[in-house]
């Protein structure tokens, strides 16, 4: 059973694999956010209709000043409201503000990562990335970034778009092994299948941290350099099971694995996340979706600088 506390604004010890949601109701069903993507909660505000805007979009809102976007969740989520909504949450997730109808805001859990459950297929949850189970009902998290991707095409554009490489350079990329942490299916696919493409073949991917620390020991444990074995670790911060951070301390912490360049790849980069993996030994970190951004550290940390067309003319 999922651990909770109800205070607001609980600091969190970084690496510890605990997190904070904000859980809130649309009709009979509990869903769930990560604190991290929240900037504030507000009441229904004046809403602007756009001409030909996606049809989970109301329109906008201003917000001090600042209109940003305001989708319907219950029309997204296909999900009947018992009353009219009448909160906001406002996010921040890949530096892209927009805002969230829902019905009510309750309250704030702090849980461990061990306590979510990947969502069980029973049809297609794709906006679904775990459950977590409370005493007396369970609270879906729900994937936000899948939402945006649906909603703004240029999310998935930027994830798919990269500088192209001459054949040499993928040749030279190609006998690298790559490790990849990402709980969203859609966003994983899309990552490992960008990564091929730039000639990055040799990637094993995984959709929590616990079965990418898993297989990490597993490595660690067989003989010769670890260099060998695995090159270098991509991984998202919020997964179930165990969260990037906890994956990276313990790959910091293991006598084998611990120099193994690390990139933490997330919507989650804010000024406050980049502190906190910086502290746990991070080798860089990027904001989703910045795939080109990405490969070049990529080759930075793995051959000591970018590699492009002009290196191998």
């Amino acid at each position: 059973m999922a651990e909770k506390k109800e205070d607001k604004g609980i600091l969190l010890e970084t690496g510890t694999n605990e997190f904070e949601i904000v859980e809130f109701t649309i009709g009979d069903v509990h869903y769930g956010i990560n604190v991290a993507k929240v900037r504030e909660v507000v009441t229904l505000a004046p809403v602007t209709s756009m001409p030909q805007a996606h049809p989970y979009i109301d329109g906008l809102f201003t917000l001090r000043g600042k209109a940003m976007p305001l989708v319907n969740l219950p029309r997204c989520l296909n999900v009947h409201s018992a009353e009219p909504p009448r909160n906001i949450i406002v996010t921040e997730i890949n530096e892209y503000y927009i805002g969230f109808l829902v019905e009510n805001v309750s309250r704030i859990h702090r849980i461990s990562w061990k306590d979510m459950e990947p969502s069980p297929e029973v049809g297609d949850q794709s906006r679904v990335v775990g459950i977590i189970k409370m005493e007396d009902r369970i609270v879906l998290l729900l994937d936000f970034e899948t939402i945006i991707a649906e909603i703004n095409p240029e999310i998935n554009a930027k994830l798919t778009t990269y500088e192209e490489a001459t054949e040499d350079v993928k040749d030279k990329r190609s006998d690298v092994h790559v490790v990849v942490a990402e709980d969203s299916a859609m966003l994983r696919d899309l990552l490992v299948t960008t990564l091929h493409e730039s000639g990055y073949r040799y990637v094993r991917d995984f959709g929590n941290g616990q079965d990418a620390w898993d297989y990490l020991q597993h490595l660690a444990a067989k003989s010769g350099p670890i260099e060998d074995h695995v090159r270098i670790i991509v991984s998202d911060v919020e997964m179930p099971k165990m969260d990037g951070h906890r994956l990276l301390k313990l790959v910091r912490e293991n006598e084998r694995l611990g120099e193994v360049p690390f990139i933490l790849f997330s919507s989650l980069i804010s000024e406050e996340m980049r502190r906190k993996g910086e502290s746990l030994g991070a080798s860089g970190q990027i904001s989703k979706p910045e795939i080109n951004q990405l490969i070049g550290l990529l080759d930075n940390l793995i051959f000591g600088k970018p590699i492009r067309k002009s290196d191998m003319d």
